[in-house]
């Protein structure tokens, strides 16, 4: 398929044809998270322990802060246990280069933190839970 553009550059217009070409379009692999999060130190390993709970006991927070976008987490402004308002920032996220402040939805307290500073998050991951 070829689409016809007309751009201008310095005043100057230029008509522009672009073949778009899909057979050379690379695979994307849904594994590539889960290879990550392999290679990652174990250090990521043991702060995570530190941080978050097991799986199973998830479920005790009622609202579960999920993750808007795919990206790494810079930093946690609260601890399991302290109290939150709503719209304190509980954590920044960073992704496609910019900061982004993840703010609590609703008064409570973290019940939960799933994740640990340095780590990456994949968009709709839990990372924190609220009682």
């Amino acid at each position: 398929m070829v689409r016809k553009f007309k751009i201008s550059v310095n005043g100057k217009d230029y008509d522009v044809e672009v073949a778009e070409v899909l057979e050379n379009k690379p695979e994307i692999k849904k594994t590539e998270p889960e290879a990550i999060k392999k290679v990652e130190a174990p250090v990521a390993e043991q702060k995570a322990k530190e941080y978050s709970t097991p799986p199973d006991s998830q479920a005790g927070g009622a609202i579960k802060i999920t993750a808007p976008m795919p990206g790494t987490i810079l930093k946690i402004n609260f601890e399991k246990g302290q109290s939150v308002k709503k719209g304190q920032v509980v954590l920044i996220l960073e992704a496609m280069k910019m900061e982004n402040e993840i703010t609590a939805p609703i008064d409570g307290v973290i019940a939960c933190l799933n994740v640990p500073v340095g780590s990456r998050v994949n968009s709709g991951e839990v990372m924190v839970t609220l009682e």
